[in-house]
């Protein structure tokens, strides 16, 4: 997510001008439910056109209006520069978090990939 990341309001008003990737890889971080993750690569995957890199621009560009925390880097490392917003999501949600190592960087926790990743479950009939 980044500034330049549009509003909910601004989102729907300007629905029409999002180009087609981006709706559906924003529709794929609307299903992932509360307390799990997937990766960049996972809703790539999971839209089975794209990769990591596309999702990320697609999430930095636009996912201001849907639950960017739920996608994620492969490793469990936060946003940077959104790590306390999405720790404060993570938190009420009930993600799965690793404590963080004496030599990590403002000792952030991490996510704990293993147990918070969703893989689509009990979702197939949304899978494009």
């Amino acid at each position: 997510m980044s500034e330049e990341s549009l509003s909910a309001d601004a989102r729907a008003e300007h629905a029409d001008a999002l180009p087609e990737y981006a709706e559906r890889v924003l529709e794929v971080a609307e299903l992932i439910p509360p307390g799990r993750v997937m990766t960049y690569g996972d809703v790539a995957e999971w839209l089975q056109e794209g990769g990591p890199r596309q999702v990320g621009r697609v999430m930095a560009l636009y996912g201001g209006a849907v639950p960017w925390w739920r996608v994620v880097r492969a490793d469990g490392v936060l946003l940077p520069g959104h790590e306390l917003r999405a720790l404060d999501q993570y938190r009420t949600e009930g993600t799965p978090l690793k404590g963080a190592s004496r030599a990590a960087e403002g000792h952030v926790p991490r996510l704990d990939m293993r147990r918070a990743r969703w893989d689509g479950g009990d979702h197939t009939e949304a899978h494009t």
